[in-house]
């Protein structure tokens, strides 16, 4: 197959012949080694999960059709119609995932500052709303405004270090605090009813396509062998480090697990308080990894590819101000998460590269690209479908900002746990002094 070869990527329109064709040479992006590319897809991945098989599905149809982009992929394979409903989804992604990132940033930190000696909890100075504009000013937004995805390679290497301190953390906790907190009757059924919904943020931690070019096109002398290389290396770290905090996390608390797991743990933890910052800063160097993609998106639709250097200051602050201004007004991340995954995530993970492969490959119908790809578009359809109705009919609840019953010895009403719970619940705050501190 053409596609596998490994010679270097030239313009299209100079070798059309060549499959291996498919980044343009701008002349204002810079190139960069493999391994600052495999930090910025393992924090993109981790910012937000696991990559899979689709990745390099993408790749490849970009190879075969001769484009650059995601949406001039779509473009090229089904016309401005299919441009149109990629471009929106490809900017409501991320563009959502920022939303998520300083609710995120803005719990996270607030607990943190609050466990200084001497402040007041109900400062403003320490409240979620200042934290997310202090952050969106002093981080989010210089960061956002760089041209080049290449130059996030050493930030994305510090955020998958800090995301490795972080899992020290929970592991630690998991064996010391696990034992202690109630277990939840229906704790070990592997599925319910409403798993679908999983499925859905499982999407949005699973996705990586939206910036896949962008890191592609990073690439010195990118192909698709050594994009195939890097995804592999890439999954190999995040499938780790994914699997170890969900386990984790749920051996630790159950049915009581949140959608935000640090909403789990008690404020006077200091470990934690530092996992917390951790997280925090993990965050806020992974969200403009997705800034970058709803700039690009802006430009392609709007502006035929390419910003000034006036519109690209201007359509980054844009983005930014009004992200942060939604993040300010919605305070629960469990319905961000599923309805993102679900409506925005899981198309442009399952539906969209398998079809476009699909179309433009001319390998049989035996071919495990194109099994996969049949067994990947109805898959995306059912959970796109059947992950909405749950998510709207069955949502799940939000303690945002709450401590957790297992957090206050003498308030046994905010739950329904049975006597021995009860007891174990005393056990633990008996011994929060000798594990928070």
């Amino acid at each position: 197959m053409g596609y596998q070869r490994q010679d270097p990527v030239i313009p299209p329109q100079r070798d059309l012949d060549d499959r291996e064709t498919l980044v343009s040479e701008h002349e204002y992006k810079e190139k960069t080694c493999q391994s600052a590319a495999l930090f910025n897809v393992v924090n993109s991945i981790i910012g937000s999960g696991i990559i899979d098989f689709s990745l390099i599905l993408l790749i490849k149809g970009g190879a075969l059709s001769g484009t650059d982009t995601y949406q001039s992929l779509v473009n090229k394979t089904f016309g401005f119609p299919g441009y149109i409903l990629l471009s929106v989804l490809q900017f409501l992604y991320p563009f959502i995932a920022m939303i998520s990132y300083n609710i995120i940033a803005g719990d996270t930190l607030s607990k943190v500052f609050q466990r200084i000696p001497g402040v007041d909890p109900e400062n403003v100075f320490i409240g979620r709303h200042f934290i997310i504009g202090l952050s969106t000013v002093t981080f989010t937004l210089p960061l956002s405004l760089y041209r080049n995805i290449a130059k996030l390679g050493k930030v994305s290497l510090i955020s998958t270090g800090l995301t490795t301190l972080i899992l020290g953390i929970v592991m630690a906790r998991a064996i010391s605090l696990g034992p202690h907190i109630p277990k939840t009757e229906d704790a070990w059924v592997f599925a319910k009813p409403n798993a679908i919904q999983a499925v859905g943020v499982m999407s949005f931690a699973f996705i990586c396509h939206h910036n896949s070019f962008l890191v592609y096109s990073s690439l010195e002398e990118p192909t698709v062998a050594k994009w195939s290389r890097l995804i592999h290396m890439s999954i190999v770290i995040s499938v780790f480090i994914c699997i170890f905090f969900a386990t984790c996390g749920y051996l630790t608390f159950t049915g009581f697990t949140q959608g935000d797991l640090f909403e789990n743990y008690c404020r006077n933890d200091d470990l934690v308080t530092f996992g917390r910052f951790c997280y925090g800063v993990t965050v806020i160097l992974t969200y403009p990894m997705e800034c970058f993609v709803t700039r690009e998106v802006i430009a392609n639709v709007f502006f035929g590819g390419n910003l000034s250097s006036v519109f690209h200051i201007v359509v980054t602050v844009m983005v930014i101000t009004v992200a942060t201004l939604v993040s300010l007004l919605i305070d629960c991340l469990g319905i961000v998460l599923e309805l993102n995954g679900v409506l925005c995530a899981t198309p442009l993970i399952f539906i969209i590269p398998s079809a476009c492969y699909l179309k433009l490959s001319e390998e049989p119908r035996t071919h495990s690209d194109k099994i996969m790809s049949y067994v990947m578009l109805p898959i995306g359809a059912a959970v796109m479908v059947f992950g909405f109705v749950m998510a709207i009919t069955n949502p799940q609840d939000c303690t945002h900002g709450q401590e957790m019953f297992y957090c206050f010895p003498d308030n046994f009403s905010l739950t329904n746990t049975s006597e021995s719970h009860i007891q174990q619940t005393t056990q633990l705050s008996i011994l929060n002094i000798s594990i928070f501190q």
